[in-house]
C-alpha cells in the first residue's frame, strides 16, 4: 500500500466534532462503556494534562483526584469509544505538559489558573 491510500484510510476514520482544547483545560469526556451485553455512557472529568502525537494516533491525558487518589487516564481523540469531548473550563497554563500537578496535594492538585479565552 502507498502512503496516499493510509492517509486516505485515516482521514476517513478521523473525527470533525472534536473541539479545541489544551493543557489546563477541563474537560468531561464521555465515553462508551461496554458492560456485559449493555452499553453505557460514563462521564470523567478532569485536567488535561498533555496531548501528543498527530492525525489519527492523536492522544490526551486527563487526571482527576478520585477519593483522594489521583487517576490519569489516557484517551484517543479520534477512537470511536468516546461519544463525546465538553470543554467545561480554560486553564492558562505555560507548559505543553503540566506534570507537575502529580507532585501536588488537595485543592492544589487541580487548581490551575483560569483563561479569558472561553469561547
Amino acid at each position: 500500500m502507498s502512503k496516499s491510500v493510509i492517509e486516505k484510510i485515516e482521514r476517513e476514520q478521523m473525527r470533525e466534532d472534536v473541539p479545541a482544547f489544551g493543557p489546563g483545560d477541563t474537560l468531561k469526556v464521555h465515553s462508551r462503556v461496554v458492560e456485559g451485553g449493555k452499553e453505557r455512557i460514563q462521564i470523567f472529568q478532569g485536567i488535561v494534562m498533555g496531548r501528543r502525537g498527530t492525525g489519527i494516533n492523536e492522544a490526551f491525558t486527563v487526571r482527576k483526584i478520585s477519593n483522594g487518589e489521583g487517576v490519569e487516564r489516557v484517551f484517543q481523540v479520534h477512537s470511536p469509544k468516546i461519544a463525546k469531548i465538553e470543554v467545561f473550563s480554560r486553564g492558562k497554563v505555560r507548559r505543553a505538559k503540566i506534570n507537575y500537578l502529580r507532585g501536588r496535594v488537595g485543592k492544589q492538585a487541580t487548581t490551575v489558573k483560569s483563561a479569558d479565552r472561553l469561547s
